[in-house]
C-alpha cells in the first residue's frame, strides 16, 4: 500500500499554520522550528517561502488585515457611516485574532493587504472632501482607536474577587468584581461609545469644511 502523501507545503498553509499558532498561545510560541514542527517537514523546506520569522510574522498579521471589510467604502455609503462599519468589522477581525495585534499596531510596512486598507480609508475621505493632510490624521486615529481597543479588555482587567476592593481603598470600586462576568458586553458598549463620540467630533468638524 502506497504511504499517504504529505500536504503539499505552500505559503498560504505556513500562514494559516502559523496564525493559528500565534492565536493559541502567542507570539513567544512561533519558532520557524515549532511551525515546522506543526506543519510536519524540515526546518529549511520554510525557507523557500519565507527567509526569516518576522516575514512569517508579517504575513500573518496580513492576513487579519484581508478579512476587514473594505465594502462601504465602494457601495455609496456616506463617509461617517462607512467608517462606523469599517471600524466595526476592523475590530472584529483584531478581536478574532487578539495576539497579533502587537505587530499589527506597528503600522502596514510593506503588507498589501494592510496597504489596502490604507488606501481605501484615504481615498474614501478624500473623496467625501476631507482636505488630504485631515484625511491622513483620520486614517490614523481610528487605527489607534481600533487597535488600541484590541489590545486588552478594560472589564477584564478587574478580578472577580470582592475582597480585592477594600472600600476603605477605594470607595468607588465596590461593584468591580462583577465586571469580568460581563466583560463581551461592557466592552462592546465601551467601544461604540468611544467611536460614536470619535465620529461626532469629525461631523463637527466636516459641517465646518469650507465650501
Amino acid at each position: 500500500m502506497a504511504r499517504p502523501r504529505k500536504p503539499l507545503l505552500s505559503t498560504d498553509r505556513i500562514v494559516e499554520t502559523a496564525r493559528s499558532l500565534v492565536d493559541a498561545e502567542g507570539l513567544a510560541a512561533l519558532s520557524t522550528r515549532r511551525l515546522a514542527a506543526e506543519l510536519g517537514v524540515s526546518g529549511p523546506s520554510l525557507y523557500n517561502h519565507f527567509r526569516t520569522k518576522d516575514q512569517i510574522l508579517e504575513a500573518v498579521a496580513d492576513s487579519v488585515s484581508a478579512q476587514v471589510d473594505l465594502s462601504m467604502f465602494q457601495d455609496g455609503r456616506d463617509w461617517r457611516t462607512a467608517l462606523h462599519d469599517w471600524a466595526v468589522s476592523y475590530r472584529a477581525a483584531l478581536r478574532d485574532h487578539p495576539n497579533i495585534v502587537p505587530v499589527l499596531a506597528r503600522g502596514p510596512g510593506r503588507r498589501p493587504a494592510g496597504l489596502r486598507l490604507a488606501d481605501a480609508v484615504f481615498g474614501a475621505m478624500v473623496a467625501a472632501g476631507w482636505p488630504p493632510s485631515t484625511a491622513t490624521s483620520i486614517g490614523a486615529l481610528m487605527r489607534y482607536f481600533v487597535t488600541g481597543s484590541a489590545l486588552g479588555s478594560f472589564a477584564g482587567g478587574f478580578v472577580d474577587d470582592e475582597a480585592a476592593y477594600d472600600p476603605a481603598d477605594y470607595p468607588h470600586l465596590g461593584q468591580a468584581h462583577l465586571l469580568a462576568e460581563q466583560q463581551e458586553k461592557i466592552d462592546e458598549r465601551a467601544f461604540e461609545t468611544g467611536l460614536t463620540a470619535l465620529l461626532d467630533g469629525l461631523t463637527q468638524q466636516y459641517n465646518a469644511l469650507p465650501p
